[in-house]
């Protein structure tokens, strides 16, 4: 086993990130491996996806016993992500070689980037998505349980192809679906808690087909676990609106990353 500190740091800035966000694990790690250490995409998005399931247990846990995760959208995103996940991991488990798709980086990348810029209005923005959701409450409502499942398995499909989308565009998803449910808080615990078995389900065809660096991976780990601790502590100490601003500079830099 040799440990690489280089991969140590990287580990521990993402897991910073993540604990404080929910986002960072496929968003901000994958191109960094890619861009800054030159590994080559389909390694670097396996054993990110591994990377991004071990982080988000220790993170997931502190917000847990915070009482702060929302386990009935949780369960109703699985019921999307899970199975289409599974979908693609036994197209991997077959032979069929899955790298980074050019025009899907460039899409996630755009949203990213929206998103990011339209949290920085976010009080304005969640003003009139709040009013949308209390003018027709029934009908709003009523779309919710179905449309959720659908992120899911959008979700699914993103985070199995590229290790990209669980936190950057669940987060997006998630604040739109529930205008009033969705605190900065409850947003990064719940989605870190959707986000692992996802990665765990993803991870698993890369991992059959041997394309996961375990020295990478340990080197990473090594940074990140201690650092998404001290994150999702931290998150609980800061400012809802902190949190936003820094979730809007997270996802910023990954879509430039993505786009990239």
């Amino acid at each position: 086993m040799t440990i690489d500190f280089s991969y140590t740091i990287a580990g521990m800035f993402t897991g910073l990130f993540i604990g404080l966000t929910g986002v960072g694990g496929g968003a901000l790690m994958t191109p960094l491996l890619i861009l800054f250490f030159g590994v080559s995409p389909t390694t670097a998005i396996a054993t990110d996806l591994w990377f991004a399931a071990i982080t988000k247990i220790a993170g997931a846990s502190i917000h847990h016993r915070a009482g702060k995760v929302d386990w009935q959208v949780v369960r109703r995103l699985w019921t999307g992500s899970l199975p289409m996940a599974l979908l693609v991991v036994l197209i991997i488990s077959m032979g069929t070689q899955i790298g980074k798709i050019p025009w899907l980086n460039k899409a996630i990348g755009i949203v990213v980037i929206i998103t990011a810029l339209g949290l920085f209005v976010a009080p304005r923005l969640f003003a009139l998505a709040r009013t949308k959701r209390l003018d027709n409450p029934l009908k709003f409502k009523a779309f919710q349980p179905a449309l959720t499942v659908v992120a899911g398995a959008i979700l699914g499909i993103l985070v199995a192809l590229t290790s990209i989308g669980a936190g950057a565009l669940g987060s997006v998803m998630l604040l739109y679906l529930y205008p009033l449910r969705m605190n900065p808080h409850r947003l990064v615990a719940t989605d870190l808690v959707h986000a692992i078995p996802l990665a765990i389900v993803a991870g698993t065809g890369y991992l059959l087909a041997g394309l996961v660096d375990g020295n990478m991976l340990v080197s990473m780990l090594l940074g990140s676990v201690p650092a998404i601790i001290t994150g999702s502590i931290l998150a609980k100490k800061v400012s809802g609106r902190w949190i936003q601003v820094l979730l809007s500079i997270v996802l910023i830099a990954a879509g430039i990353k993505t786009l990239m």
